[in-house]
């Protein structure tokens, strides 16, 4: 079963690299649910993945409906400006290269260095799940400045989770960011000065088959 979920989340997301290259697509989401299923598109431009009047994507959820049998898809699409400071993205990443066979170790090396890279104040990336035997076992990687409480926690630090289907089962992968702005915010927190929240990313179109 697990390994049957896998193998079609990475076709859809091969069939989906190639259609939106454009785009510049990062990565999906799918999730099913009782009305149907909800699909999320990471990308680059947003724009280019809904089309004029909403008409690119809603081709794509007919195409993804007929070519994998997906049920009522809802397309979402989010913006994201800079990937390798965006947790879910992340997360999808290092679930996609357990998926491929990569060692789960340099999954997270290579995710956690590009964080930094991309100016991450900090970064943690845990994955917890049976790896290479029957055993679970919980990996974590961490680097830099991660505050987990307060309130530059709760307004800067991006945490999300992805999961990974393994031959043996699923692996969770959790991903937590100290984004850029919150350097900024301790030098104005430290001052006594009011501490302002990042401007937030979130969906930007929706489209799919009408609910009922």
């Amino acid at each position: 079963m697990f390994v049957q979920k896998a193998a079609k989340k990475l076709d859809i997301d091969l069939f989906l690299a190639k259609e939106l290259e454009k785009a510049g697509y990062l990565g999906v989401d799918v999730q099913k649910t009782p009305l149907g299923t909800h699909i999320t598109i990471y990308a680059e431009r947003p724009g280019l993945v809904i089309g004029r009047h909403g008409m690119t994507v809603r081709e794509l959820a007919e195409k993804l409906e007929k070519q994998f049998g997906l049920e009522r898809p809802q397309i979402g699409v989010v913006s994201v400006p800079v990937p390798e400071l965006n947790a879910k993205i992340m997360a999808m990443r290092v679930a996609s290269a357990l998926e491929r066979g990569v060692h789960f170790r340099r999954a997270a090396f290579v995710a956690l260095n590009r964080i930094m890279e991309a100016g991450a104040l900090g970064a943690e990336v845990i994955i917890r799940g049976k790896l290479r035997t029957e055993r679970a076992r919980y990996e974590k990687l961490r680097a830099g400045l991660l505050l987990k409480a307060g309130q530059i926690s709760e307004e800067y630090l991006d945490e999300a989770v992805a999961h990974a289907f393994l031959k043996q089962g699923k692996v969770g992968v959790k991903v937590r960011i100290m984004l850029p702005q919150a350097k900024e915010a301790i030098k104005l927190l430290d001052r006594g000065e009011i501490v302002q929240p990042p401007s937030g990313e979130g969906q930007v179109a929706q489209s799919g088959h009408p609910e009922g």
